[in-house]
């Protein structure tokens, strides 16, 4: 299955350059007629011209690749999301293309996410990508039960989304009290765009915050130059 407006999206992709960045991804898509339909905390939604995918843009997310990961290696099981496209985007950014989604009522979501235990071929995916994560990324967070990443497609089946995330409370606290250790565990390509997450659902961000964090960053990375000299 592709979406009808596959072959859109496909020359939106072609026209961002190596070095596109969230912001760019972002007026590309609505340039070529995609609408917001969604904004958490780390990422903004755009559905498609012909209503049939979404966009999911991020400007900060270590977990995208893996979440893009459980999506292909789990898609026999017909219970994640259908991934149409996955790219990293410069300074740490995240874009997924998939199958439009719609939130269904938090009694059926319950109910999805306490049966996914006896899902045995979707969490043995989940377990192993999630794994996988945790050996690899700093500040990985648990499985994420949120009933709100349970979703229906298109065709009435129930998906779950975003089970994995990096542990942001813990994150951006360090980043606040020691952003030495964050230039150190997370390269300055992977988390340029840090502070400009939407936060839409736990923020809002307070004022000055994102500029501290920022400076403080930026400061870290110039004592890292000048130790590795």
């Amino acid at each position: 299955m592709t979406p009808k407006g596959s072959g859109a999206f496909a020359e939106v992709l072609a026209r961002l350059g190596g070095e596109a960045d969230h912001r760019d991804a972002e007026q590309a898509f609505r340039l070529a007629g995609w609408d917001s339909c969604g904004e958490g905390d780390w990422a903004i939604a755009l559905r498609s011209p012909d209503g049939a995918a979404a966009v999911r843009i991020s400007p900060f997310d270590p977990t995208g690749p893996y979440s893009a990961a459980l999506y292909r290696e789990a898609a026999s099981t017909r219970q994640v999301p259908e991934l149409f496209a996955h790219r990293r985007l410069a300074g740490g950014g995240d874009l997924q293309i998939m199958e439009f989604l719609r939130a269904v009522p938090e009694d059926q979501a319950n109910a999805f996410q306490r049966t996914i235990e006896d899902r045995a071929d979707l969490i043995e995916v989940v377990r192993r990508v999630h794994e996988r994560a945790r050996r690899e990324l700093p500040w990985c967070g648990p499985l994420d039960q949120n009933p709100a990443n349970v979703m229906r497609a298109g065709d009435g089946r129930l998906v779950v989304t975003d089970l994995f995330y990096a542990d942001g409370p813990n994150l951006y606290a360090t980043a606040a009290a020691d952003p030495d250790l964050v230039v150190a565990r997370i390269p300055e390509s992977e988390r340029r765009f840090l502070t400009e997450i939407p936060f839409a659902t736990s923020g809002p961000w307070r004022p000055g915050e994102q500029a501290a964090l920022r400076a403080g960053l930026a400061a870290a990375d110039a004592r890292a130059g000048l130790w590795s000299r």
